[in-house]
Order: structure tokens, then C-alpha cells, then sequence
């Protein structure tokens, strides 16, 4: 298997740290942020501008995949990386959180999970074996075991029913994954929604497991920041220190430095490009809604010190006039600088960790972005 994890720097002060993944298509630096490529694109980006930015990891949908294209039309293409013509490193979900998301169209058993199609209605059933081979047929280079997203709220007595549920699922993917064999590397999810002692239950219970990374799931689902912080917190203690940590579906520019503190290796989120699609752009001074109109004269870059394509060539009057007329230069603009955004915040979180000054990063850089109301550029 060409998987290897090593931790290079560890903050003295906080569980902040940098390190190296290898994986069949390179090295990936840690913390990493993932873009969501969900449909095998990340939106309005070509395979060419995400390398350019710097990005030398991206996800993939299992869920939305499967219904389409297909994960054997991809098979045949020759796996996901050459369907899509990526040349780094892949990482896909379950497609666990997208069929909690159907809600009255689903129904989860022992055997996994029974749902309909949102685009047709018809009848599939996701078991965990089912899940792997899937997986094994886009062939990412980083999988993930079936789970279940609990719904937040749900009381105790749900979660350790999931959560145990999610943990018999775990072992039937790692048979199935390696009666399949291959290179992918195949990360077990702890769950147990807020609970302290279920989260830890399960966490104990995956590592007995022994897979080579462990997500932490089940978060950014509606509960408020003080039970993440004080779950990931508890994740840093539990999960072994050698084994990479991903914090799935997690999150704005604050949630990355306040888990990073707590020892989180890995993140992927839609939020910088779903934001740009709605005219919304990331800045060091904060979130600023380019599409309003106290940008119609503006005829300065987003953000002065960005070097992305956006900021260098494009005025904030010209990207709202794009959004607002609908343009599709306008959206790809947008993400284009978000996205980038997102990789130099990451890179200079890594550089402060190996001066060992992250705290005074991270403290700077808050400070700077909350400066004005609500986060949000004046």
C-alpha cells in the first residue's frame, strides 16, 4: 500500500502540527484543506487552475457518482483521477451524509442503508460492502467506510445506537476493502454525536480496528462551535498521535485555525465555493458580498495583497457587474480567489507551526478578521 504519515513539526504550545502524507499520486502536505470536487468538478474550476493554486488533493461524491455517471462507467474510463483528468491525489466519502440528507426517501438498517434516487426515485441500497466496491471502482486514493451521520439534535440513546451500528459497518468495509485489494487507503469515521463517552467509545473501538487515518464525523451539523471544539479536543487525546486526523465538512477560515489548534490534520468544505457562487468572497479582512452595491465603483482587487488571477487583473466594480448580469466569469472569479485564499491561509498556517509561532498567527489573523461587524469586510 503506498501510504505513509509522519508527523514533521509539532507546536510547543498547542496540538498544532505539521506533516507528510504520502499516497499513490504524491505527497500532500499537512494541515491540508480539500476542495469539494462532489460531481467529479470542483465548480467552476479545469483540473489545471486547482494545480496552479496549489492544490494536490480534492474530493469526490460517492453518493452523487454512483447515481452518476456510475461508478462502472468510470471503472472503464479508467478510475476517477483519469475520468476527470487529475493528476493528485483523491480522497472519497461514503456518501453517508448525502443519504441522511433525504431524510423521508431512506431507511437505515443493519444491512445499510435503503434509499431512493433524488433524481428518478429509484430503489438502491448502500451496504458497507456495496460502499467499498463502489469506492474500490472510482478508485480515489483515500476512501472512507460507511457510516452514519447522526441528525443533531438526537438523544443519547440514537447516537450509541448509530454509532454502534456505524462500527460493525466500519468492520465490513475493511474486510470488503481488503478482499478487493488494491492501493486505497480505507480511513475509518468515529461518531457519537456531542456525547463525550460515546465518542470515545467509538473511537477506542476503530482503532482496535486499525485503519491507517481516522476522520472524525458527525460535526458542522447544526451544533454550536462549543461542542465541536470540545469533541475535536477530545478526539486529540484519544486518537493515536501517528495516524492523520480529518475533520470532515469543516469549515470557514476560523474553524481551521481553532481545529488546528486541537490537532486536526485534514479538511474539506463547499463553503469557499459555494460562497463565491452567491457573490460572497474571502478576505483577511473578512467575508465581503462583492455582488452588493457599495462595490459598483470599487475599482480595487478584492483583497490588495491576493495574487490569484482575480485580484490581479480584476477590479471588485467588474466582478459584481459580472455576478449581477449573470456571467460566468464572474462565479469562476470568485472561486478562483476564494479557493486560493484558502490554500495561502493553510500554507501560512503550516509555515507558523515550523517557526513554532502559530498562536501568534492565529491570533493576529482572528483579530484581523473579526475587526469589522460580524466578519464582514466594511
Amino acid at each position: 500500500m503506498s501510504f505513509r504519515f509522519s508527523v514533521r513539526t509539532q507546536d510547543s504550545v498547542t496540538s498544532a502540527r505539521t506533516g507528510e502524507l504520502i499516497l499513490p499520486h504524491g505527497i500532500v502536505q499537512t494541515p491540508v484543506f480539500m476542495p469539494v470536487g462532489t460531481l467529479g468538478t470542483v465548480k467552476a474550476m479545469s483540473p489545471e487552475e486547482l494545480e496552479n493554486i496549489g492544490f494536490d488533493i480534492i474530493l469526490g461524491n460517492t453518493y452523487h457518482l454512483y447515481l452518476r455517471p456510475g461508478d462502472e462507467l468510470i471503472k472503464n474510463a479508467g478510475g476517477l483521477h483519469s475520468f476527470v483528468n487529475w493528476n493528485g491525489n483523491m480522497l472519497t466519502d461514503s456518501g453517508g451524509f448525502q443519504v441522511m440528507s433525504l431524510q423521508k426517501f431512506r431507511k437505515i438498517t443493519e444491512d445499510g442503508i435503503e434509499f431512493q434516487s433524488h433524481i428518478d426515485g429509484s430503489s438502491h441500497l448502500f451496504s458497507p460492502e456495496r460502499v467499498m466496491e463502489i469506492e474500490h471502482n472510482l478508485g480515489a486514493d483515500i476512501i472512507m467506510v460507511l457510516d452514519e451521520c447522526a441528525p443533531y439534535p438526537c438523544t443519547k440513546r440514537y447516537a450509541k445506537e448509530s454509532a454502534d451500528m456505524s462500527l460493525r459497518w466500519a468492520e465490513r468495509c475493511k474486510i470488503k476493502h481488503e478482499q478487493l485489494g488494491g492501493e486505497q487507503s480505507l480511513f475509518g469515521i468515529v461518531q457519537g454525536s456531542i456525547y463525550d463517552d460515546l465518542r470515545e467509545e467509538n473511537a477506542k473501538e476503530l482503532i482496535s480496528i486499525d485503519f491507517p487515518g481516522f476522520a472524525i464525523g458527525g460535526l458542522a451539523v447544526g451544533e454550536n462551535k462549543e461542542d465541536m471544539l470540545r469533541i475535536v479536543n477530545l478526539m486529540d487525546r484519544v486518537l493515536p498521535k501517528e495516524k492523520p486526523r480529518y475533520l470532515m465538512g469543516v469549515g470557514t477560515p476560523l474553524d481551521l485555525l481553532e481545529n488546528i489548534e486541537r490537532g486536526v490534520d485534514m479538511f474539506d468544505c463547499v463553503m469557499p465555493t459555494r460562497h463565491a457562487r452567491n457573490g460572497q468572497a474571502f478576505t483577511r479582512d473578512g467575508r465581503l458580498t462583492v455582488r452588493n452595491g457599495n462595490y459598483k465603483e470599487d475599482f480595487r482587487p478584492i483583497q490588495d495583497d491576493c495574487s490569484c488571477y482575480a485580484c490581479r487583473n480584476f477590479s471588485r466594480a467588474y466582478i459584481r457587474h459580472l455576478i449581477n448580469v449573470k456571467e460566468i466569469l464572474g462565479v469562476r472569479l470568485t472561486t478562483l480567489h476564494n479557493l486560493t485564499f484558502y490554500n495561502t491561509l493553510i500554507k501560512e498556517i503550516r509555515e507558523a507551526i515550523n517557526n513554532n509561532s502559530f498562536s501568534e498567527y492565529k491570533n493576529n489573523f482572528i483579530e484581523r478578521y473579526t475587526r469589522s461587524d460580524e466578519g464582514n469586510i466594511r
